[in-house]
């Protein structure tokens, strides 16, 4: 018996063949079940926990995902291959997002959706050429599809309706320790931007609202700076619920 994903390409061409009512029936079933079948992402994303979430959501549409953390190494990426679509944050540890996309879309190399916690960044971000602007974290699976279908410019399907799938506990604990070292930081301290939008990122994809509120009050003063990193050193410190539990709040 044929494997799933080799019944989908085999129904797939005839289905190109034949043009068929009968044929499009047959397909159905697998491209609401693997809408993103065949593609590939690319996620320009610093935070290995937004990045996991992604992962998790790509796998479950049938598409691949590749990771980039910088614009440096995103840009090796697209000197090598050609993704389907590329997801960019915007807070990014060497530069803005907002350049990158500018650069992808002159280049007409893939369409670009520009992902941010901040709606405020909207409308540089459509200004730079991103063919689509959403916020994080991505709240279920079938808005993550239809985003990407969307993008794709692809007819949409019965997504599913589950709620986006949980990432790693571990990976968000790497982040902390991350946020940690820059935090103790001068060099970072002095220009917060970034280190600030990081925290927030992990705040609003854990849920942790205690932390959240700590990151907006970092961004006024150094005094909301140490009050920052003595609540990721405190979330270092407590023991972690097992994956798939509610995060620390």
């Amino acid at each position: 018996m044929p494997h799933g994903s080799d019944l989908y390409a085999r129904t797939r061409r005839n289905w190109d063949a034949d043009k068929g009512p009968m044929a499009t029936d047959m397909m159905a079933p697998f491209r609401s079940h693997l809408p993103l079948q065949g593609r590939t992402l690319l996620l320009v994303e610093d935070s290995r926990f937004a990045s996991d979430a992604m992962r998790l959501m790509a796998q479950r549409s049938g598409a691949r995902l590749r990771r980039a953390a910088t614009i440096a190494a995103a840009k090796g990426h697209l000197r090598v291959y050609r993704p389907d679509l590329v997801l960019v944050d915007l807070g990014l540890p060497d530069g803005r997002g907002e350049d990158l996309i500018r650069d992808i879309a002159q280049s007409r190399h893939s369409p670009v959706i520009a992902i941010s916690g901040d709606a405020a960044a909207r409308a540089a971000a459509l200004a730079a050429g991103a063919v689509a602007f959403v916020e994080k974290p991505f709240a279920s699976l079938a808005r993550f599809q239809t985003m990407i279908l969307e993008a794709l410019g692809l007819p949409e399907v019965d997504c599913t309706a589950h709620e986006a799938p949980a990432p790693d506990q571990m990976a968000l604990i790497d982040d902390l320790r991350q946020a940690a070292i820059w935090l103790a930081s001068d060099q970072v301290r002095a220009e917060p931007r970034f280190l600030v939008g990081f925290v927030a990122g992990i705040a609003r994809q854990s849920g942790d609202a205690r932390l959240l509120t700590a990151a907006r009050a970092a961004a006024l003063d150094a005094a909301g700076l140490d009050g920052l990193q003595q609540l990721v050193d405190d979330r270092l410190a407590r023991p972690w619920p097992t994956a798939g539990a509610t995060p620390l709040g």
